[in-house]
């Protein structure tokens, strides 16, 4: 996720565990869905702990917009970028600002955000 605060608010981690609060809520209201709490009041559905990271620069933007959009491939969730209907890819599209087949679709390898 990218995200900014406003110029006099840098508590990430404040803002992480709120928009957690708030999905989990959210989904156990939904019928059939089964989320669990453990003892540390955590949802099993999210990673414990999330890196945080200042965006140096326009390629630094770059690079972890691509490794945001070439996440769902590299999990084995779908074979192509375009696939997966939750990411912000589609609208990068809708801007003419990536093309439909980016990416390509097989075998994509992408060196970690940040290394």
């Amino acid at each position: 996720m990218l995200m900014t605060l406003p110029t006099d608010d840098a508590d990430f981690s404040a803002r992480i565990r709120m928009l957690k609060a708030s999905f989990v809520v959210t989904l156990r209201q939904q019928a059939g869905c089964d989320v669990r709490i453990n003892a540390r009041g955590e949802a099993n559905i999210w990673q414990r702990r999330f890196w945080e990271h200042l965006i140096r620069d326009e390629q630094d933007y770059r690079n972890h917009l691509d490794y945001i959009h070439l996440n769902p491939v590299k999990h084995g969730l779908v074979a192509r970028v375009q696939d997966w209907p939750f990411s912000s890819f589609h609208h990068y599209v809708r801007q003419g600002l990536l093309p439909i087949d980016w990416a390509g679709g097989a075998d994509v390898g992408i060196e970690e955000a940040g290394e």
